[in-house]
């Protein structure tokens, strides 16, 4: 077992992840005696895992990404509320006796980059969102928390459906096949003076490795923002279409950051320097 304070962030696969870089960047700003790894975990290896880590007093506790989001929340001792409404964790926290705590720090972490634009008063908000995993959860409860009405699009409308039925069922959402999107509409959008749009990819589809995103930005009213959570590549062919066609643009390292940071304050006890933010960026981009 390690003598230095350690977190770290576990996945299968977990060779992609940007979160050392980040935390690593943090822990030598602050001068702060500690470390933050990668771990490859298996979904058959999940509760061996924590069973060990668990007694570990030098283990801070972990992030969690794919595929543990939901598997990770029946091993846990307690579950935050906000993770808990989700119905995703991916922080995890050993406090001093040993105990686990579920966090879920994606939501306040994809908020963060949008956080202007919410501050600002709007007729109507509406979010097209493509996906409905893990990711998917926080920011449909992210969003329907700020008004957003949404159309959640995926392979499988009923399950889009059941998604939102569950985390928002006073709201007037729409489920659709991911497919609506991939051809083109001759649709007339109403004026959207006054509006807020946004078109987020929540999926796995367009990161390195995985099937192409086809989405016809003629699907997008004017005005539109586009964010993508996928940070492999940091700029996807999604977010290349839709500067193409007019649009600002948001990435997936703003809502990796974003999330990191409220997880490094579970982790070493005090938030991380933001300031330079930019040169993070850079040593990521170019790692």
């Amino acid at each position: 077992m390690s003598h230095i304070p350690y977190a770290e962030v576990i996945g299968d696969p977990i060779v992609q992840s940007k979160s050392p870089a980040i935390h690593g960047f943090w822990l030598a700003e602050l001068g702060i005696e500690a470390e933050y790894r990668a771990c490859h975990v298996t979904r058959e290896g999940l509760a061996d895992y924590l069973a060990s880590r668990r007694k570990d007093a030098a283990w801070r506790g972990c992030n969690v990404t794919m595929p543990h989001k939901q598997a990770i929340m029946p091993l846990l001792d307690a579950i935050d509320p906000l993770a808990a409404r989700v119905g995703a964790v991916n922080t995890v926290v050993r406090g001093a006796d040993g105990r686990l705590t579920g966090h879920n720090t994606d939501v306040p972490g994809f908020l963060e980059p949008l956080e202007p634009l919410l501050a600002q008063q709007h007729l109507f908000r509406m979010a097209r969102v493509i996906g409905t995993g893990g990711a998917a959860r926080a920011i449909i409860a992210g969003l329907a928390g700020h008004g957003f009405v949404l159309v959640l699009a995926g392979r499988d409308p009923a399950k889009a459906r059941a998604l939102l039925d569950e985390l928002d069922p006073g709201g007037e959402h729409h489920a659709i096949d991911l497919a609506h999107f991939a051809q083109p509409t001759d649709f007339a959008f109403d004026d959207r003076e006054g509006c807020c749009d946004l078109v987020v990819n929540a999926s796995l589809l367009g990161m390195t490795g995985q099937p192409p995103l086809v989405f016809d930005w003629s699907h997008a009213p004017p005005g539109s923002l586009a964010y993508d959570v996928v940070t492999s590549p940091l700029d996807t062919r999604f977010l290349q279409d839709a500067r193409a066609a007019g649009f600002r643009t948001i990435d997936g390292l703003a809502m990796l950051i974003g999330q990191a940071d409220y997880a490094f304050a579970h982790f070493f006890g005090q938030r991380p320097p933001r300031g330079r933010d930019a040169e993070l960026r850079r040593r990521i981009a170019g790692a």
